[in-house]
């Protein structure tokens, strides 16, 4: 482990989030890097007040100019480690790449910690568990024409540039391979911007346009198919239109493979996904009667459903409509109800949630407060709260902590390599 003023985080608030975006630009003068902050950037208290050198590490003496990576002063920290990426330093899309393994884990695991702590939480909170390289099944990118070139990639830290970029260690290999293939989708439409949603399925990569103002024409809808035979391309879709379905794209969910509907959210990476799914079915292993709440495609319900009744909820009808079929086609399952519901305008009340024995919850990135607060007056005897914003995590746990809820542990898991996101399981119980 690295030594105490390494493992230093400077708070994860919603509301202070911006401070850590704040960066010290054009410093001309030498600076002393003391603590890591919470978006990976070297924190140092000055005179002035803190400043934020983005890809310093605790004890180096930097100069930074206010782009790219920091000049280092005499001896880097031994923590330092060459970047696995060209792109790094420039791309917005990865923060550490320049830590060693324990001070990588340690400052992950503290985003979590210290996020707690400012709710005046400090539960037991295990140590991150970690997830390689190469695994990450979706992403988005931009893509820009300038001239007659097509540029694909990640905006830059801190700008609107787009980097164009020709690797990245953080995705699956067969997204890597078609970086290529989506500029040439990207090619064939002629707009100045757009998106492109790609997911890694095992029937091959799902792609879905977006940005498009108005219909596509005729004449770039023909390039596209005539672009995705060449290449290993399962689905191609622009808008709510499918130009090419080769094979039903579909993703493994608890053991089995369930299609999906265009650009339907599944979680980022698929090793972490069985992780989180294993700590849900551990912390709820006696219940009878569970509620799957911001259900999404039902890698929880249905891993749940072996032993339990399940109530799962989304506001999603295209995912719950997956689960819906999912659990059709498959036998020895206890009852699956499923529901499409906004549970940011109306949660589950008291009453609603009585006669559980169990609730999860994984919202957006938002948190789930009006849920946090239903839960909190109710009596159910577990709650498990996953989250990928532990700002927000930790608002919804001070809520149930407040309602009579006690922590059991926190669970840091590194769905988001590399990048100064941390994905959590948190397992509360009702006190007697």
């Amino acid at each position: 482990m690295a030594c105490g003023h390494h493992m230093s985080v400077k708070g994860l608030t919603v509301a202070d989030e911006t401070r850590y975006l704040t960066r010290a630009a054009n410093d001309s003068e030498p600076i002393r890097i003391d603590a890591l902050g919470a978006q990976g950037d070297g924190v140092a208290e000055t005179g002035g007040g803190k400043r934020y050198i983005p890809f310093a590490l605790p004890g180096e003496m930097v100069r930074w100019d206010g782009d790219g990576l920091p000049e280092i002063l005499g001896e880097p920290s031994p923590e330092r480690r060459a970047p696995v990426c060209r792109h790094f330093g420039v791309c917005g899309g990865c923060v550490a790449q320049h830590m060693s393994d324990a001070l990588y884990a340690a400052w992950k695991r503290d985003i979590i910690v210290s996020a707690l702590k400012q709710r005046g939480l400090e539960p037991p909170v295990a140590s991150l568990v970690r997830l390689p390289p190469g695994t990450r099944r979706r992403a988005a990118f931009t893509v820009r024409r300038e001239g007659r070139e097509v540029r694909l990639g990640y905006l830059a830290h801190g700008s609107h540039t787009l980097v164009d970029i020709g690797e990245c260690p953080v995705l699956t290999p067969a997204i890597v391979a078609a970086l290529g293939t989506l500029r040439s989708i990207a090619r064939a439409i002629p707009e100045r911007e757009l998106r492109l949603a790609v997911l890694h399925t095992r029937a091959g990569l799902d792609v879905a346009v977006e940005g498009i103002k108005g219909k596509l024409a005729g004449t770039a809808a023909t390039e596209l198919a005539r672009v995705t035979v060449q290449f290993p391309i399962a689905r191609l879709s622009v808008g709510e239109h499918t130009i090419i379905e080769r094979a039903g794209p579909a993703i493994p969910i608890a053991g089995m493979d369930a299609p999906l509907p265009p650009n339907t959210f599944v979680q980022a990476v698929e090793q972490a996904e069985t992780e989180m799914v294993r700590l849900v079915l551990a912390a709820t292993e006696r219940a009878k009667a569970v509620a799957d709440l911001f259900c999404g495609v039902g890698a929880f319900a249905l891993a749940l459903a072996a032993n339990a009744r399940v109530l799962a909820i989304d506001s999603a009808a295209s995912a719950v409509a997956v689960l819906t079929a999912a659990a059709r086609g498959r036998s020895g399952l206890k009852p699956i109800e499923t529901k499409v519901r906004d549970l940011f305008r109306d949660p589950l009340s008291p009453k609603e949630l009585a006669g559980l024995d169990a609730v999860i919850f994984d919202p957006p990135r938002a948190g789930a407060r009006a849920q946090a607060e239903q839960l909190a007056r109710s009596r159910v005897p577990t709650i498990v709260a996953v989250s990928c914003d532990p700002g927000t995590l930790a608002r919804d746990m001070r809520i149930l902590v407040d309602g009579g809820y006690a922590i059991e542990g926190v669970t840091p898991i590194d769905q988001f390599v590399f990048a100064a996101h941390v994905e959590a399981v948190a397992v509360l119980r009702r006190g007697r």
